[in-house]
């Protein structure tokens, strides 16, 4: 059984489909190598600095390396791809709102054993969530090409449906995708890296989003220092986790937007009237503008 593909022109609509029934879906060349090349660049001494898993699971030949968002302005654009954002949000329309969960590269290093087959949304203390009910869109990025013998992401296919169980190698099929293609799958579908039985490294940014009132797994508030959210858009932040989870869930202070805290409402003003002000072609001062406007 060969992996389901997508081509690099579906909606987010169809990929998000495709998850539903089949607990998995990739897309193919979904960004270019170039944004890959800059990821890498800018990533690369903190992945050198990275040390290895100290167990079966994590693996002990492979690195995990987080914080992209404050180390790499490229990672960012990956983070809100439409296709990616897109597919997400129509995964988990079911809750209020969807946030980041992680961010982080994965480095298969060559003779990296399997991974154990397992299920990502065990994270949350294994709580037993609805059958119907999903809690993560997770996307695996290649950031080099993904064979079977590199140590492919290994799928077992339908799983997303079915009670938990224990899985071996033999029950799944690799997803082998090139560079810049993504795995999108369920937190519900069982998987695991594969054997690296190459001579070369394996790389993929994994990158997950979760419904907006679970605790996410990287603290995104203290991996990105505040005076760099400061300089992140608005749509960037809230898909951080600067956003009410629901109705209630994150307020701060006397029940306020967390986005408060970032921009309080007078300066918010300001930059929405220079947003305003840009796209109309304004070339003077916003401030002015935002005077001018008030007391018109």
């Amino acid at each position: 059984m060969e992996a389901i593909h997508l081509p690099s022109t579906a909606t987010p609509e169809e990929v998000a489909a495709t998850l539903r029934e089949h607990g998995y879906a990739i897309v193919d060349n979904l960004v270019p190598e170039s944004l890959m090349d800059r990821i890498e660049a800018e990533m690369g001494p903190y992945v050198n600095a990275s040390l290895y898993g100290d167990d079966g699971f994590v693996g002990k030949l492979t690195k995990r390396t987080g914080a992209m968002i404050a180390r790499s302005p490229a990672a960012r654009e990956l983070i809100m791809n439409p296709t990616a954002i897109g597919a997400a949000g129509d995964f988990l329309k079911h809750a209020t709102t969807f946030q980041l969960h992680l961010t982080q590269i994965i480095s298969v290093f060559p003779g990296s054993k399997a991974q154990p087959i397992h299920r990502d949304q065990v994270a949350w203390d294994f709580f037993p969530f609805p059958p119907d009910y999903e809690v993560q869109c997770n996307l695996l990025w290649a950031m080099t090409d993904y064979t079977e013998e590199m140590g492919a992401t290994r799928l077992v296919p339908g799983s997303h449906r079915l009670p938990d169980k224990d899985y071996s190698i033999e029950d799944s099929i690799p997803a082998v995708m090139k560079r810049g293609s993504a795995l999108f799958y369920t937190g519900k579908i069982y998987h695991g890296a594969g054997e690296n039985k190459s001579d070369r490294l394996r790389q993929a940014i994994n990158i997950t989003y979760a419904v907006g009132w679970v605790r996410q797994e990287e603290n995104q508030y203290l991996t990105t220092p505040i005076e760099i959210a400061r300089t992140l858009p608005e749509d960037l932040l809230k898909v951080m986790g600067y956003q009410m989870g629901c109705f209630a869930m994150g307020y701060v202070g006397d029940f306020e937007d967390p986005m408060t805290v970032l921009h309080p409402p007078a300066e918010r003003k300001v930059l929405n009237t220079e947003i305003m002000a840009k796209k109309a072609g304004y070339v003077g001062d916003a401030k002015k503008l935002l005077v001018d406007s008030t007391t018109a």
